[in-house]
């Protein structure tokens, strides 16, 4: 068994408060337009085998429970202790939360980075979303002027308390933010910000190439760790992007999930300031996740992979990302010691830095 350290989960977000029935809880099983076919369960997908498997057991179950009387166990403990059960069974010392914009919890139904560590007796440090921020700017500035500076003043007061800036937009889509080389001009912000605000209903969602460019570059300008998600076929636009922030002291984390963990991978290998995400990827992968943790590890240098869960919405999405991680990371690793490969001190020193210390060091969770 390789020993790693407790990990850090560096992207998730909260959990629902509330008990979930057997549809909702399927609905946040797997990223689905909808609801299962007829005749179908989400629960027989890769993702919901994995929740069968190591779940139970935090529930005091035997593996592999029907899906019906794991709910059951479920409603009996109540949705506080089976949070409580499935996250301090993980093995997860520190989370870095996003807590997204509130549309997606419009009702403040999930947790935010304080009632998660709470549950899971951890640390939790929070990420700002760029988008949701500019928005909510917006929604108190009359003017561009009055926009512009205020989004100034909020970027900076976020950096002095978050852990590191998120961005939602699709970076690697042809015509998206990231195609230009460099920050926009002050006079390409006023223009964009002006025809935003001008036909943006309250609430309006950050969609315009040159604002979401802007809130790019705010975010390299304060020196925070920025996440960005990434899953295009198309790594042309984003490697500029990667290319002109390169030298500048911030740090690029690319989440860009199964089955472009290979192309993060690569980015992670060619730019300095660059890491790749293993991700919710491991948990999407099930009994598959060996595999996919052994391609990342072909490509990205050791020193810039870090394990997250991507768990969101349900606490078993959390825990599963956990245990599936440290099962594969404990096939492949322990599988290169075996046929002589690697020796079992190397393998103990790259699994610890994949499973927290990367993530420690580059998001400076130690205060270093």
């Amino acid at each position: 068994m390789i020993e790693t350290p407790p990990l850090v989960d560096q992207y998730c977000h909260g959990f629902l408060r509330t008990e979930p029935g057997l549809g909702t809880f399927e609905t946040h099983l797997i990223r689905s337009a909808g609801p299962p076919a007829a005749g179908t369960t989400f629960f027989d997908t890769q993702t919901g085998f994995a929740v069968r498997r190591w779940c139970p057991p935090l529930l005091g179950m035997e593996p592999h429970a029907a899906p019906a009387r794991y709910l059951a166990r479920r409603r009996e403990l109540g949705p506080a202790e089976s949070a409580r059960r499935l996250l301090r069974g993980s093995g997860v010392a520190a989370y870095l939360v996003d807590p997204g914009p509130a549309a997606d919890d419009p009702d403040g139904e999930s947790t935010g980075p304080k009632d998660l560590a709470l549950a899971a007796d951890a640390e939790a440090f929070e990420t700002v979303r760029l988008e949701p921020l500019a928005e909510q700017v917006a929604d108190t500035s009359g003017t561009v002027a009055a926009f512009l500076a205020n989004l100034a003043e909020a970027v900076h007061h976020a950096a002095a308390g978050a852990a590191a800036f998120t961005c939602a937009a699709a970076l690697d889509r042809p015509g998206g933010p990231a195609c230009a080389p460099g920050p926009p001009g002050p006079g390409e912000v006023r223009g964009a910000a002006g025809r935003w605000l001008a036909g943006r209903p309250r609430g309006g969602e950050v969609r315009d190439p040159v604002l979401l460019r802007h809130l790019l570059w705010s975010a390299v300008a304060s020196g925070l760790p920025l996440q960005l998600r990434t899953g295009a076929a198309d790594p042309v636009p984003l490697t500029g992007f990667l290319r002109a922030t390169a030298g500048l002291g911030t740090r690029l984390v690319l989440l860009g999930g199964h089955p472009y963990h290979r192309q993060a991978a690569a980015l992670a290998e060619a730019f300095p300031h660059v890491y790749a995400d293993a991700g919710a990827a491991l948990g999407r992968s099930g009994a598959r996740a060996a595999g996919v943790l052994a391609e990342l590890l072909e490509l990205a240098p050791f020193g810039k992979v870090m394990f997250s869960s991507g768990g969101r919405r349900l606490p078993e999405l959390h825990a599963v990302g956990a245990l599936v991680f440290r099962d594969a990371l404990t096939r492949v690793l322990g599988g290169w010691v075996a046929e002589g490969s690697w020796s079992w001190r190397d393998a103990e020193r790259v699994a610890a830095m994949v499973a927290a210390g990367n993530a420690r060091r580059v998001y400076r969770l130690d205060g270093d």
